[in-house]
């Protein structure tokens, strides 16, 4: 519940420090004097839209903070230990500060959040309630979670089944969607690949297979100067029957060979002339042997010209080598295999899938089954809580709309809504579309009255939501409320003297003018404060003997009620 609420520079409150009990608490007080500013404040540490036009005329920044107790198995710590927030000292302080230029600063517990973070805190803490501001109760697409809140665990296991099991529908939706959406270009993929595959395998490449392919075409490229070139160094070294430089330098070596004893210098010339001559005769036995083995094969020149070019062409596609462009064939084997083996999923995907569809529409029918039969009981506790506001022809219903056949939502295969006939004769209306305020306002109340002890919230504020209505239904609403202040702390605006004079505790609001600036205050009444203020609220202006003996009066009735 709401302990303690410290607001600074909001609207034309300066500063104001509220405690709070639990039970049932009203605020009243002159219109404008600031009631729903409060309600506000609260609403903007829940996490609510927040706004510069808030700031106080004259500050820079606005400033709001309240003090949270809870039981320790409350929702609300449950959602502080999922973010990581210490609340080890058993309480939760929210803070909230906006600033002129556009800064805005959410902390728990002294811990920066966003204001999603903090929103999602807020809605386990406090549920303001307002005569325009009927959140989800007024809202259709929340009634099935508020009909299935009145549940018991039968229908929490079934849906939580359900959920699971739509999960994966959904993924499988989704992965076989895109698939299709990919099929096109998968299959031109595939296409490439195995084109590529096949190009390259057929090739049958050879690492270092080029550079022997272009050697032996270069040399029948050059077969005539090759053979040219041998013939004349043959005949340069061996000359002819008139001239023969080899015999000759033999003749050179037997001479110096006869007198390399005589002195070391001989000795090393003969060697030098011998090296050449061996030499020389070696290399014409060379040569000799290569003009025999030289032979032009213009169909082997063909052949390594048209091998050659394959090469070069898958070089230009896949690679700068045939290294490079083996790799590249491993590179599409395996993307092959893996498009294969995604094949193989494809159509497991379909069968998951068509698995996954039967599954959910046996959860969907035990949902529908198992919520039809709690509806009924949902109509006949708001018909209780209607009558005891005085709407006991009113008739509450909660009305199923199948979805079409295979479609599915998150809450299942029905669509519902909340549906009423305030009156007999005519047609059923959704609840959302009850046009009369104080009608409205009573079944809102019957409403909310099933659903706090389901949602747990420890703070509710009602907002003026008894405008409109008098007399015994206004005392028949005062006691609903008063009813509600037993399972959760009530927080609640009021004109009504009734409503008043059931609270536990009562503040009054004021505005006043000092130093030519307007500021709100509050002062929580004493028990005569209280009999003048239910009178004020009874007479208006004028305050008389009758109206303080009937005020007297009401607050008799109300600790009676209580009791």
């Amino acid at each position: 519940m709401l302990e303690n609420l410290s607001i600074t520079n909001f609207a034309i409150i300066d500063h104001l420090e509220i405690d709070f009990s639990d039970g049932m608490t009203v605020l009243t007080g002159e219109t404008g004097a600031g009631k729903s500013i409060i309600i506000d404040a609260v609403g903007l540490l829940a996490g609510g839209r927040g706004s510069q036009s808030f700031i106080r005329t004259g500050s820079n920044k606005l400033l709001i903070q309240g003090l949270f107790v809870f039981p320790q198995d409350g929702l609300t710590y449950r959602v502080l230990d999922d973010l990581g927030i210490d609340h080890s000292d058993g309480s939760v302080i929210l803070q909230r500060e906006i600033y002129r230029n556009g800064r805005n600063i959410c902390r728990v517990n002294g811990m920066l959040v966003n204001t999603a973070m903090l929103k999602k805190i807020g809605e386990t803490i406090v549920d303001i309630h307002g005569q325009n501001e009927h959140q989800e109760l007024m809202q259709p697409e929340r009634h099935v979670s508020l009909l299935d809140e009145f549940g018991d665990k039968e229908l929490d296991g079934i849906l939580e089944n359900y959920h699971n099991c739509f999960d994966r529908y959904q993924k499988l939706k989704a992965s076989i969607k895109e698939k299709r959406g990919n099929e096109k270009e998968w299959s031109q993929r595939l296409d490439m690949l195995q084109f590529q595959e096949n190009e390259i395998k057929n090739a049958h490449l050879e690492v270092g297979e080029e550079e022997k392919l272009v050697s032996e075409r270069d040399h029948l490229l050059n077969y005539q100067k090759i053979v040219d070139s041998l013939k004349l160094s043959f005949e340069a070294i061996n000359g002819d029957e008139n001239f023969n430089p080899l015999d000759m330098i033999g003749e050179a070596k037997g001479a110096m060979e006869s007198i390399e004893e005589v002195d070391s210098q001989f000795n090393e010339i003969s060697d030098n002339i011998k090296n050449a001559f061996y030499l020389l005769q070696d290399a014409s036995d060379n040569i000799s042997d290569q003009m025999d083995l030289q032979e032009f094969d213009q169909g082997r020149l063909e052949e390594i010209e048209a091998r050659l070019n394959v090469i070069y062409g898958l070089k230009r596609k896949y690679g700068d080598s045939i290294e490079q462009v083996l790799r590249h064939y491993e590179d599409v084997v395996n993307e092959l295999s893996t498009m294969q083996a995604d094949k193989n999923t494809g159509e497991n995907l379909n069968e998951q899938y068509e698995s996954t569809v039967n599954q959910l529409n046996e959860l969907a029918d035990k949902l529908n089954a198992k919520r039809h039969k709690v509806a009924v009981e949902l109509e006949k506790s708001v018909h209780s809580q209607l009558s005891d506001l005085y709407m006991g022809k009113t008739e509450f219903k909660v009305h199923f709309e199948k979805l079409p056949i295979g479609e599915f939502n998150r809450y299942g295969s029905e669509r519902v809504e909340f549906y009423m006939r305030t009156n007999p004769g005519e047609g059923m209306l959704p609840l959302s579309k009850i046009a009369s305020g104080g009608e409205l306002s009573r079944i809102m109340l019957a409403l909310k009255t099933i659903f706090t002890n389901v949602q747990g919230v420890t703070s509710i504020i009602f907002d003026e939501v008894d405008t409109g209505v008098s007399g015994r239904v206004a005392q028949a609403i005062a006691e609903k409320i008063s009813n509600i202040a037993k399972m959760s702390q009530v927080l609640c605006i009021t004109h009504l003297p009734q409503v008043a004079a059931m609270s536990d505790h009562h503040y009054f609001i004021e505005k006043k003018v000092e130093k030519e600036r307007t500021k709100t205050g509050i002062v929580k009444l004493t028990v005569q404060q209280r009999v003048k203020e239910l009178a004020r609220m009874l007479s208006g202006s004028t305050v008389t003997d009758l109206t303080l003996q009937h005020a007297n009066e009401l607050l008799r009735l109300a600790d009676e009620t209580k009791k």
